[in-house]
């Protein structure tokens, strides 16, 4: 196959490249940053594209961010890749404060009392591993006699994803918000220095280009 790897990964090495890609995190983000700033597309909308794809990052909708993003930033008339590149905010070095934040957020404005930083860990993931037990005991239950359990989901539903949902949708929006405000003028600044370059670059050949025809028609009527 054309696109297929010469040299198979295995499921660590894999994983590893998932949580340290190669050359690093900071290189990562210079590339990312590289891409937006030369998207061809006016300053506002690539703005309105970051500020779609950091808002979703912040929602409990995992493995569909690109989706979501790429709709909003259809809404916004933001530009599609650029929201794209910005779930790049949503990565595993971050993922522990953009859940922490929305969680924490979110009890706050339900008004539940809960401190999700003073929660252990094993908690979270019983709370998870409990609705995935509950999802998957109510599909098989659509083929035989058992009864379908919810008590799991409901307590992931209140205790987790509400929270997430309601509170990743305020801090979403103020982070989506800083990124648009502090990309726009770098984008702006970015675009006129690259435009003055390839004007620049431009006048330079086409002066070249008149030396070498004023040259050639010299030689044409030149001396024999």
């Amino acid at each position: 196959m054309v696109f297929k790897r010469r040299d198979r990964r295995s499921v660590w090495k894999a994983t590893a490249r998932f949580f340290w890609p190669q050359g690093g995190w900071t290189r990562a983000a210079k590339y990312v940053r590289h891409r937006l700033t030369r998207l061809p597309d006016p300053p506002h909308r690539i703005a309105r594209g970051i500020f779609a794809g950091v808002l979703v990052t912040f929602s409990p909708f995992f493995g569909l961010h690109f989706v979501l993003a790429a709709l909003i930033a259809m809404i916004l008339r933001g530009n599609i890749i650029a929201s794209l590149l910005a779930t790049f905010v949503g990565n595993p070095l971050t993922f522990l404060a953009i859940a922490a934040s929305s969680l924490q957020t979110g009890h706050f404005l339900l008004g539940t009392g809960r401190n999700v930083l003073q929660e252990s860990d094993l908690s979270l993931a019983e709370k998870f591993s409990g609705a995935a037990a509950d999802l998957k005991h109510n599909f098989l239950s659509i083929f035989t006699h058992e009864r379908a359990h919810w008590d799991q989901l409901a307590l992931f539903y209140n205790d987790v994803f509400q929270p997430y949902m309601v509170g990743g949708i305020v801090v979403g929006l103020i982070a989506g918000l800083a990124g648009y405000y502090f990309s726009l003028p770098i984008i702006m600044v970015y675009q006129k220095r690259r435009q003055a370059k390839l004007k620049a670059k431009w006048i330079a050949l086409k002066q070249k280009a008149a030396v070498e025809d004023a040259k050639a028609s010299h030689n044409e009527t030149g001396p024999r």
